[in-house]
């Protein structure tokens, strides 16, 4: 793994897109504990990317935004306590998401 460890490229799953998709490169397919921040990190993401796309929406747009995005904050704070501590508990609400395998 190029000399990364496990936990070092969970972490670094959840520093962006970029973070993400180099996570997505190095990671050893069979680590299960990689693949489960990759699935976090990826709903984290996709979360991030709706909350910027609802603040055009008229009225409760900006407010909505705003508190998805503390949710994601929240959670990503979360997962990148969680990958440090080599846990694999799921985060609450998306924890059960599975996008890669």
């Amino acid at each position: 793994m190029n000399g990364l460890n496990s936990r070092t490229v969970a972490i670094i799953s959840y520093i962006t897109w970029i973070g993400w998709v180099f996570a997505l490169i190095v990671r050893n397919p069979r680590d299960a504990f990689v693949t489960h921040h990759l699935n976090q990190a990826l709903m984290i993401n996709i979360i991030r990317c709706a909350a910027s796309l609802i603040i055009f929406f008229p009225i409760f747009g900006r407010l909505a935004s705003w508190i998805i995005g503390v949710g994601a904050l929240a959670l990503w704070l979360l997962g990148i306590y969680r990958a440090y501590k080599w846990s694999t508990e799921p985060l609450p609400i998306i924890g059960k998401a599975r996008l890669i395998d």
